[in-house]
């Protein structure tokens, strides 16, 4: 299973917007792990991580934004994935980020974010990515 993560956007950076990516990163300490397996998920919602935990977004590159997630990865115990199920050449998860209305994208989705959790053996610690483009709260 493939997560399609954007790194950049195009249609905010062909719309003469910022083309940036937003991401904030929530630490955790886990006692155990989830379950391996695919799960439907009611909801997940940015404001409501945001407002039990301050987090800070910062913009990367798209340079930046790749060699995060694969540092990240490379290290990682385990990865959970929160976003919508395709299946076209091959399966996979995309839309993880969120779903607000941007600067480009005028639909504003509520309750049906996407995001990355890592889970590192380093002290039982996780880090929840979470994935903003510019215009979105």
């Amino acid at each position: 299973m493939r997560a399609a993560i954007n790194t950049l956007s195009r249609l905010n950076r062909d719309a003469g917007f910022d083309g940036r990516i937003r991401t904030g990163i929530v630490r955790e300490h886990w006692e155990t792990l989830p379950e391996p397996g695919i799960y439907d998920c009611d909801r997940l919602d940015y404001s409501e991580i945001e407002s039990r935990t301050n987090v800070f977004y910062e913009y990367l590159t798209q340079h930046e934004m790749e060699t995060l997630l694969i540092l990240k990865a490379e290290s990682a115990l385990l990865v959970e994935v929160w976003g919508d199920i395709y299946a076209h050449k091959h399966v996979g998860v995309h839309q993880i980020h969120s779903r607000r209305a941007s600067c480009a994208i005028g639909q504003d989705i509520i309750g049906r974010d996407g995001a990355l959790r890592f889970y590192f053996t380093n002290e039982q610690t996780s880090e929840l990515m979470l994935f903003k483009f510019c215009g979105q709260p």
